[in-house]
Formats: C-alpha cells, structure tokens, sequence
C-alpha cells in the first residue's frame, strides 16, 4: 500500500491553492515581526488568528477537494471523453464498453 494518494495531475489542479497559502504565510510572518500597529496584545491576536484560520481553512478545503478529484479520476469511464458523461455518449449514440 505505498500508493500515493494524489498522483501528479491531481498535485498540479491542486497547484493553484500554493499561491495563496504563500501569500498568507509570508503575511503572518512579516507582520509576526514587524507589527505595523499598535502592541496592543488584542489587536495582534485577533489579526493573527483571522490570517490563520483563513490559510487552515484554506489548506482543509485543498486537501478534500484533491481527495474528491482523485475519487471522480478513479471512478471515471475509461470509454468516455473528459468533459462528457455517459448519458452524453448515450444521447450521441456511442456505444460503451459494457456490451
């Protein structure tokens, strides 16, 4: 069982959420040490912790959605396009690999 759980395809759709986890992080870092407002203890919790929980949930919801990708990859019709369902095939009248 040393199968990965996202091959390289799923990886590079999943690509598209790094940019912003970057972003997130290099702005906790910079304002973790230069703190641009007042030390006001508050004021510093309640802005690190907005950045933070939008950058986990962030990393929660790439992390599902690659898992939905890779089940909708390994369930798909190998007889049918990407982009069509087996209804379209049905409808134009391509036969599938049932038969």
């Amino acid at each position: 069982m040393n199968e990965r759980s996202f091959d390289r395809e799923t990886l590079l759709d999943l690509s598209v959420n790094v940019i912003p986890l970057t972003v997130l992080l290099f702005f906790i870092g910079l304002y973790a040490l230069v703190a641009p407002f007042p030390a006001d203890s508050v004021v510093f919790l309640v802005q690190m912790s907005l950045m933070a929980l939008i950058g986990v949930a962030l990393a929660i919801l790439t992390y599902y959605s690659g898992k939905a990708i890779s089940a909708a990859e390994s369930e798909a019709d190998e007889q049918t396009p990407p982009g069509y369902s087996r209804a379209d095939a049905e409808a134009a009248g391509i036969s599938g690999g049932d038969e």
